[in-house]
């Protein structure tokens, strides 16, 4: 949805809501003009594809695919740590030391299954500390094709490695034929496995997963997990033992999904867009957030983030209707977008193809969104971004509309004066498309009303909080408001609200 027919916003005084309408006489500008707003520089000085979060000791790293890492202690300004292929990259490069190990099933040229390209494929890392070693652990893929690839992991003393290159974890994109070169019958008999992950001769890739994408967490009682899995047969769970770094094969239960092998299946399936998974646990709303990514990853494949939930770590993860994406279904309307195509005032360019994001929670208590983005410039040049997210009153995340900035929600709330105004609104809607979400105005008005082109209704908030909530075309949205900085560095109060798996965001000016 590009424009609003009608809307309504509600948000509550004083603990309550309260209907308003009205109109305003005086003359209104409800044209879209960035003439007068300074614009800033959208680039963050590094190329992170597929950014993966750590801090340690207020230095943030982010490590990504193509073996490429960067470090910032601003979450705005990076340094490039690592990237390339190579012996001579000094986060990554020890796995070439035992070439013949690491990359023996998938990755390069020379691998069971070879690579389709004839290139190394070294990609989707992801860093954690080992609490119980008191080491940092590298989890990541190579990859030769669409679906056989190989999750792996090595281990450093350091953030910034280098790492040491343990073994490999799990394997997938196997046939009959090359089946005995993974460990798969230590987990499943050899007549399971080719009745079930054999199809037609080959991998069957639409019901089981592709071993890439793998991130790593803690869950609230301090077992540890891998989430992993990219289009195909969809995202998959599997418990690890901390003091090796292993996985931990379930038991069959085929009833809850749970493979021997492959873990729990979580969402997807049918070759549907999904992947980049991670979960973070939060423990102000006692939920697990699923993040993940849609579309193609390309500047015009609309590629963006979207997220479900679970009060327990291994499911059922469900989206604000309650539901989730299965095997061929239609999932772009499954799962909470956060983030798509979008412009707003002050970006330079719009945003494309915002995805693959990582999540953490700071020292602090504020929770971020890390992701990569491309622009509307023609290329496919990428840079990460990092925006904080507030929770709503019912536990959704809110994506704030531009990177942060070090801005702090004033939990005791705004005044009038500060949210009254004239604002430039976009919806991300649920669509996976090139298009992109461009502002329109509406007007806050005093008197609770709101206006615009085509826009009429009204709004409140609050009292003593942060919180809102609005009603468009019959669909109620549930947000914040954040005054923050664009990126030119102006202040700006900003609101964003999220509803029927949709993000509003507005900005005023």
């Amino acid at each position: 949805m590009k424009r609003f027919l009608s809307c309504v916003l509600a948000v509550s005084m004083a603990g309550g809501l309260v209907a308003c309408s009205g109109s305003n006489s005086e003359v209104k500008n409800y044209n879209v003009s960035y003439d007068g707003i300074a614009t800033g520089n959208v680039s963050s000085g590094v190329s992170v594809h597929d950014p993966s979060i750590l801090e340690v000791d207020g230095t943030y790293y982010i490590y990504g695919s193509h073996m490429s890492a960067a470090k910032s202690d601003d979450l705005i300004n990076w340094t490039k740590v690592a990237d390339g292929y190579g012996k001579s990259n000094p986060v990554y490069g020890r796995i070439y030391d035992v070439a013949d190990k690491s990359f023996a099933y998938s990755g390069s040229k020379d691998s069971i299954i070879k690579t389709d390209d004839g290139k190394t494929h070294v990609w989707a890392p992801d860093v954690i500390f080992n609490k119980t070693t008191g080491k940092y652990y590298m989890y990541y893929c190579t990859t030769s094709t669409f679906n056989a690839s190989n999750l792996c992991f090595g281990v450093s003393d350091t953030p910034e490695g280098p790492f040491e290159w343990q073994g490999a974890l799990i394997y997938s994109g196997f046939t009959g034929k090359n089946i005995e070169a993974t460990d798969v019958l230590d987990y499943v008999d050899e007549d399971y496995a080719k009745k079930n992950y054999i199809k037609g001769g080959s991998y069957n890739y639409e019901d089981y997963p592709n071993a890439i994408d793998p991130t790593v967490f803690y869950d609230k009682d301090g077992r540890m997990w891998m989430t992993y899995g990219s289009w195909s047969g969809g995202i998959y769970l599997l418990e690890l033992d901390p003091e090796t770094g292993l996985v931990i094969h379930p038991e069959a239960a085929e009833a809850n999904n749970v493979d021997a092998y492959f873990g729990k299946k979580l969402l997807g399936g049918g070759h549907i867009s999904i992947e980049g998974p991670y979960i973070m646990y939060d423990a102000d709303t006692d939920y697990y957030y699923l993040f993940v990514s849609y579309g193609g990853l390309t500047s015009n494949g609309g590629y963006q983030m979207r997220v479900f939930r679970s009060k327990t770590v291994d499911g059922e993860y469900v989206d604000m209707n309650g539901a989730y994406p299965e095997k061929s279904a239609q999932h772009q309307n499954f799962g909470l977008k956060l983030s798509g195509n979008y412009k707003l005032p002050s970006l330079e360019k719009a945003y494309m193809a915002t995805g693959h994001n990582s999540a953490f929670v700071d020292t602090d208590g504020k929770k971020y969104v890390v992701y990569h983005t491309r622009f509307n410039d023609g290329g496919e040049g990428h840079s990460p971004r990092v925006h904080q997210i507030l929770m709503n009153e019912e536990g959704w995340p809110c994506f704030l509309p531009y990177q942060t900035q070090g801005e702090t929600a004033s939990e005791n709330g705004y005044a009038e004066d500060d949210v009254v105004g004239r604002y430039y609104v976009i919806n991300q809607g649920t669509d996976i498309s090139s298009d992109i979400a461009n502002p329109f105005i509406v007007y806050l008005n005093k008197d609770g009303s709101c206006d615009g082109k085509e826009v009429s209704g009204t709004w409140e908030m609050k009292g003593g909080t942060y919180y809102m909530n609005i009603t468009i075309d019959g669909t109620s949205y549930s947000g914040v408001f954040c005054q923050m900085k664009d990126e030119a560095g102006t202040d700006v109060m900003t609101f964003s609200a999220v509803g029927n798996n949709q993000t509003i965001s507005g900005v005023k000016y």
